[in-house]
């Protein structure tokens, strides 16, 4: 997981320290990674509107909804229906963006296993940033799934794979000329360009996605965020019960809805 450990300190020459816990202590920092850990698998069984519904009560604006992605991969005729994972952000620059960072190594070479591939791409291209090869690479490495912000290409290639992917849009240009990466594991923004708003990805923020759509969940608001989404998953299920009774709509939502 993409987890600092609470437990370190840095100390003179860049080195890392690991101080002594008392027994109280230790135990006690074991049970919350444990609990966060729980909480992580349990968050993955909910919906993207059961978790959007759930941060706009604990107060994002928007859920951390990131409108305007649409799940091209793996298709109708897919195994996978969901993507869930901590994000391995890719920050791209215009090829032509002579002044800013470099990568030590291929993006695609980096993906740590388990990860949501979020990629940020300069906005005002056609070009795509992503293809075939890329989501191979990811496969391999493990990946639980892949977010374009921008364009991608080689669709057929990606459901074969039966790789999750999201993106704003399709092309048929390849990256080469028109892009290249420059920063990765860092924080990029995510235009919701219809009512003007930029969410901040994090690495480490947990990307789900599913055929309605990607939420964002920062790491601090998971445990909240599960503890809403099963309890209006329960209040659903009563309502749904009511309904299949034959009870009215109006009548049960005024019961069970508080």
């Amino acid at each position: 997981m993409f987890l600092q450990n609470a437990a370190c300190w840095s100390v003179p020459g860049g080195a890392r320290a690991t101080p002594h816990l008392s027994t109280s202590l230790a135990s006690a920092l074991r049970s919350c990674d444990i609990a966060h850990a729980k909480a992580i698998q349990a968050l993955g069984k909910f919906a993207s509107c059961d978790v959007g519904d759930a941060l706009v009560q604990i107060g994002l604006r928007h859920g951390g909804y990131l409108s305007g992605l649409k799940m091209y991969s793996p298709g109708s005729n897919g195994t996978v229906a969901k993507i869930f994972g901590p994000a391995y952000t890719v920050r791209m620059v215009p090829s032509a963006d002579k002044t800013s960072p470099t990568p030590p190594c291929h993006f695609a070479d980096a993906i740590p296993k388990g990860s949501v591939v979020f990629v940020s791409q300069p906005k005002g291209l056609i070009s795509a940033c992503w293809g075939g090869l890329m989501s191979t690479r990811a496969k391999k490495l493990g990946a639980a799934g892949v977010v374009i912000d921008g364009q991608f290409r080689d669709i057929s290639e990606h459901q074969e794979l039966n790789m999750g992917l999201f993106a704003r849009g399709t092309s048929v240009l390849g990256s080469n000329t028109f892009t290249r990466s420059s920063e990765l594991n860092v924080p990029v923004q995510y235009d919701n360009v219809e009512v003007d708003e930029k969410v901040t990805v994090t690495p480490g923020d947990y990307i789900l996605g599913d055929q309605d759509g990607v939420v964002a969940i920062p790491v601090a608001h998971i445990e909240e965020c599960v503890r809403l989404c099963q309890e209006r998953y329960e209040i659903d299920q009563k309502t749904l019960e009511g309904l299949e009774a034959g009870e009215e709509m109006g009548s049960l939502i005024k019961k069970l809805r508080k």
